[in-house]
């Protein structure tokens, strides 16, 4: 179970880079005006990710703060990936 563990672990590891990329290209975003490539790249990481966001979004709905929102399924599915990557690599 050594290995499979090990790969589930290098791939949920790519995931958890492909959640940081995503957050730190919206924050970009947010901030100056993007060029092509960072809208690409944007666009690439929200399609990696959203499968596995929408649904957590759809059962816990972001927190409006005043006039902002704060995501809380994207915090959730990032501390999942982690907490199963800790376990993955426990195997």
């Amino acid at each position: 179970m050594g290995a499979l563990g090990t790969l589930l672990g290098f791939a949920l590891s790519l995931y958890l880079l492909v959640l940081i990329a995503r957050m730190v290209l919206d924050w970009v975003g947010m901030v100056a005006a993007t060029p092509p490539w960072a809208r690409r790249a944007r666009s690439l990481a929200h399609a990696a990710t959203e499968p596995v966001i929408g649904p957590v979004r759809r059962v816990v709905r972001p927190v409006r703060l005043g006039g902002i929102s704060l995501d809380l399924a994207f915090t959730l599915v990032f501390v999942g990936v982690v907490v199963l990557r800790g376990i993955a690599f426990a195997l």
